[in-house]
């Protein structure tokens, strides 16, 4: 005497409707999708963190090239006013501020470069997804 398991191939699989099954398809398909969209939001929440990183680098770079031009002008007035002591520091202090502008734009154009445009990750999950409901069986 031999018992058939149960599972699918069971009698309980073979009880189920065409309807309970489609049921069951949808309900996967939708918490899939569910999960494929929390990722691209997660996904998006990286990259935007990223940039809004870079965007305060440029910032900085944006405050100190601003500076520079200040002081700069100050050591001109003060290089033609007098010609020795106070235009020579305040041309110091100018290309202090020059080299902090050119390591901030330089350190916020490299981390821009490493911002992705498109969430990646959920891209190619949504592509294999997309295969696998053509073929479903491979």
């Amino acid at each position: 005497m031999t018992s058939v398991p149960p599972g699918p191939v069971g009698s309980q699989g073979q009880d189920r409707s065409v309807g309970e099954l489609l049921s069951a398809v949808t309900s996967d398909v939708q918490t899939l999708f569910r999960q494929e969209v929390e990722l691209a939001k997660t996904e998006v929440r990286t990259e935007a963190t990223k940039a809004g990183k870079a965007a305060g680098m440029f910032g900085g770079a944006g405050f100190a090239g601003y500076m520079t031009l200040l002081f700069l002008s100050l050591a001109a007035v003060l290089g033609l006013a007098n010609v020795m002591d106070a235009g020579w520091s305040a041309l110091i202090v100018t290309a202090v501020w020059a080299v902090i502008a050119a390591v901030l734009y330089q350190r916020g154009r490299t981390q821009m470069r490493t911002v992705s445009p498109k969430p990646e990750q959920t891209v190619e999950t949504m592509k294999e997804n997309a295969e696998w409901a053509r073929h479903p069986t491979t």
